[in-house]
């Protein structure tokens, strides 16, 4: 069995840094299109900013209309309060994600609002138990443990409220 290398350790450090900001991507994404409506997964009309609500969609006709769930999800669309959240997560999950800093409660923040997803689908369609969304939330996990490459974390962790607060790394 072939020995760890100080080189296969930096490049795993390094794949690890590139997840770390295509998730930060993808959850940026997801808040700049549902905010302006780019016409990707959101048209123009339905922009958060035009006064269209970033969860309706996928809470009224997303969601597996066959899960044991559906009654509180579907409850759930249009209001305002689960907007906020949801679209602030998107947000927080994203910068810290793709600066590199907080990233334990953007793994924690990011599983839940990743596993509530995977809730709302169930039962799931091509798979009993495992979807895009179990990954990325296990990925996150990895991704708040990994030594930070390309981010701003020795700056984040130099600051006072910081260090007062390691939940805040």
């Amino acid at each position: 069995m072939a020995k760890n290398t100080k080189k296969q350790t930096n490049q795993v450090w390094y794949a690890l840094a590139i997840a770390r900001l295509l998730l930060g991507f993808t959850f940026l994404w997801a808040f700049i299109d549902k905010t302006f409506g780019l016409g990707y997964a959101t048209t123009s009309e339905a922009a958060w900013v035009n006064g269209g609500s970033p969860t309706t969609g996928f809470l009224k006709f997303g969601i597996n209309p066959e899960g044991p769930f559906v009654d509180y999800f579907s409850g759930l669309a249009g209001m305002m309060w689960v907007d906020w959240l949801f679209m602030l997560g998107l947000l927080g999950i994203g910068v810290a994600l793709v600066l590199g800093v907080g990233l334990k409660i953007a793994a924690v923040s990011g599983a839940v609002l990743l596993v509530m997803m995977w809730l709302a689908l169930l039962p799931l369609e091509n798979n009993p138990i495992v979807d895009d969304h179990i990954i990325y939330a296990v990925i996150l996990f990895a991704i708040a443990m990994a030594e930070p490459r390309w981010s701003l974390a020795d700056w984040w962790r130099s600051q006072s409220f910081v260090k007062k607060n390691s939940w805040l790394w």
